[in-house]
């Protein structure tokens, strides 16, 4: 059976995949920790749309939580058509502040927990010469981000780690996407347990980030920023000089986290 495996699926970025991809008559395998968000939402997606939608509670930073997931996917015989890697959060503050644990458990999110299902999930796409791999980044990942450092290097990883497994895998017929949203209306910050480092105006939201990435799955693109304004901010954080974006970045947070400096 083909199923599209999308992570972080109970809310946000992961949830708006779910039901875009239901509407499209994909099967479902939705993994987040949130039982309750996941039960509702598999029962209504599968009400409303006629599609198969399973789920799975797993805290995906825990060492060993991808092996658990492919151990479900194997034993029902689900074949990960789409692969989804969503799930990820992040951190506001001086570094040298911030819990050391929560930062790991970050970059075990964000990157190893990544890597991982990627990793699993990629030998049988190969195998059948088909596939679809979504990661989904940030446009933060386009610069270091002084008082974000941790969360800003896990997505620039996520990024360059997707385009280069995108090129080995082109001659398989797998397509590989680095999505890169910018501030978007989600809880994300409330789920990383963080305030608000900057009130951003005209943010995105889960529908128009969705919309731009099934347009770049269509049209093959590599990678992908969605919102004109976020495309500008990655285009300059990119191209100017970092030590002029990190500083600038600086100035209007260190009176926040810095404030006897």
């Amino acid at each position: 059976m083909k199923i599209t495996l999308i992570t972080g699926a109970s809310s946000g970025i992961g949830e708006a995949f779910a039901r875009r991809l239901a509407a499209e008559k994909h099967d479902l395998l939705l993994v987040a920790r949130s039982e309750k968000a996941l039960h509702e939402l598999c029962d209504e997606l599968m009400l409303t749309h006629h599609i198969t939608a399973h789920y799975m509670v797993l805290d995906l930073t825990e060492h060993g939580a991808d092996a658990e997931l492919w151990a479900e996917t194997e034993k029902h015989k689900f074949e990960v058509d789409w692969l989804i890697n969503n799930a990820g959060y992040g951190s506001v503050g001086d570094f040298s502040k911030l819990d050391r644990e929560n930062e790991l458990k970050m970059i075990d999110l964000n990157i190893r927990s990544l890597v991982a299902l990627t990793h699993r999930y990629l030998g049988p796409m190969r195998e059948r010469k088909s596939g679809k791999i979504i990661n989904v980044s940030s446009a933060a990942g386009f610069q270091p981000i002084p008082f974000m450092a941790t969360y800003a290097a896990t997505k620039a990883f996520v990024s360059s780690f997707s385009e280069a497994i995108a090129e080995e895998n082109a001659p398989y017929g797998i397509q590989v996407l680095a999505l890169c949203p910018g501030s978007t209306k989600t809880n994300f910050f409330n789920a990383s347990g963080i305030d608000r480092p900057i009130q951003v105006k005209g943010q995105q939201t889960v529908d128009d980030v969705i919309e731009t990435a099934m347009k770049a799955i269509a049209g093959g693109r590599r990678k992908v920023v969605s919102g004109f304004a976020n495309k500008v901010g990655a285009f300059l954080g990119g191209h100017a000089p970092h030590f002029l974006s990190s500083w600038a970045m600086a100035k209007a947070l260190r009176s926040k986290y810095q404030g006897d400096k």
